[in-house]
């Protein structure tokens, strides 16, 4: 996928998927999916319920599927009143999208009483939900069970993503664009190249306490480690995030486990193995204080002294396990990269490492990367973080496999 929104080589040739619309306006989102949906190849049935008729007619998704929109349990013309069962019996998927919090808490517990609902519950295929809400929806305690309780039955839960929302609040709740629902998908139908592979990523800044309230960090945002776990989850790998303090929204698919500092984020490592495939990207902490104050330093002429020790190296100890994961570094320099990297690369041992110039990258939404092998070095040019991480996915696939 080279285009930093990645719908020119997704193919759901043949895939049949069953896409519900729920009330709200994030509904006219779905009619742009929709269409993306039939042009990368797949076989639509849209089911509207009765409050998303109220945002879109059911005119219009007739026009983008080619196929009648199913709107009523009632409605004669499925012969044998049976379709909320036939329907899903050969489908792929179900995918609801806007998914909003009374649809989520009517699928949470068991609810049949419109369609949609019924298709859900009488499914024999997988299901994957975007929701869409208001901030405070989301943030609510019986929307946090509902989708605990979702996920435990094996539901697919595909953002909220951050931003403006139409009562002009600004946070989580907002459904994920149209693209990135799209670029989701083959993963979750087992048609990635990491189909059934288990990948580990490590992300962001460590943070390490020098007193209760300060402490030693790095500039590193998180993003480019943030996309990588993304697009392997696109790839249809189970991903698990161990991701340092950072404000990003985690990406659809992926699990996050939140440490702070490097022996929190080296524990949390160690508890995830075995795993596939492991991807350091986080930017550890070389060095930490040999002891934190327990109260806050005060400020002093005299200054401060700092004894620092040495954080432990996690790519190297997972790299040399007696069994080890296909292991992929990061060195990040500000000058001959070529030569640190390949340096890095050979003496941790590693299949496969990512340079790049730390005042290139840091902080930025784009990158210039080289991804060194045993074969040599390949450089990738500069795009979004999301688009190289998608390119290095797909070499790192071709190296596995």
């Amino acid at each position: 996928m080279e285009s930093g929104q990645g719908i020119e080589t997704v193919s759901l040739a043949h895939k049949k998927i069953i896409l519900g619309v729920t009330g709200g306006i994030a509904a006219y989102k779905a009619a742009e999916l929709c269409r993306l949906l039939v042009k990368a190849g797949a076989i639509v049935h849209v089911a509207m319920t009765d409050a998303a008729q109220q945002f879109v007619t059911p005119l219009t998704f007739q026009a983008l599927s080619g196929r009648p929109v199913l709107t009523s349990l009632w409605d004669a013309a499925s012969g044998d009143g049976m379709a909320h069962i036939h329907l899903s019996r050969d489908a792929d998927l179900i995918l609801v999208a806007p998914a909003s919090a009374d649809f989520l808490a009517r699928l949470a517990h068991g609810r049949a009483d419109d369609l949609l609902a019924t298709l859900c519950l009488a499914r024999a295929c997988k299901l994957a939900v975007a929701p869409a809400m208001n901030r405070e929806m989301w943030a609510a305690a019986a929307t946090a069970r509902n989708l605990e309780q979702l996920r435990a039955d094996g539901v697919d839960v595909l953002g909220p993503a951050a931003g403006e929302q139409a009562c002009g609040e600004t946070g989580l709740g907002r459904m994920l664009e149209p693209a990135e629902i799209l670029a989701a998908l083959p993963g979750l139908l087992g048609a990635g190249p990491l189909a059934g592979r288990r990948v580990l990523v490590t992300a962001g800044p460590t943070f390490e306490a020098i007193d209760p309230v300060r402490g030693l960090t790095n500039r590193s945002s998180g993003k480019m480690g943030y996309a990588i776990a993304q697009a392997a989850a696109e790839a249809g790998a189970t991903v698990c995030l161990v991701s340092g303090p950072t404000c990003l929204a985690v990406p659809p698919g992926v699990r996050r486990v939140d440490v702070e500092s490097a022996a929190d984020m080296r524990d949390a490592v160690l508890r995830e193995l075995p795993s596939e495939v492991f991807i350091a990207v986080a930017a550890v902490a070389d060095y930490r204080p040999d002891a934190a104050a327990a109260q806050k330093i005060k400020k002093s002429e005299a200054g401060l002294t700092l004894n620092l020790v040495a954080n432990p190296d996690i790519l190297a100890e997972v790299a040399a396990l007696p069994e080890p994961p296909f292991s992929v570094g990061f060195a990040a320099e500000t000058e001959q990269l070529a030569a640190h990297a390949e340096a890095k690369r050979l003496k941790k041992k590693l299949p496969l490492l990512v340079g790049n110039l730390a005042q290139d990258t840091l902080g930025r939404d784009s990158a210039e990367l080289v991804l060194f092998d045993e074969r040599g070095s390949h450089p990738l040019a500069r795009a979004d973080k999301l688009t190289q991480a998608r390119r290095l996915i797909r070499h790192l696939a071709t190296l596995l496999n």
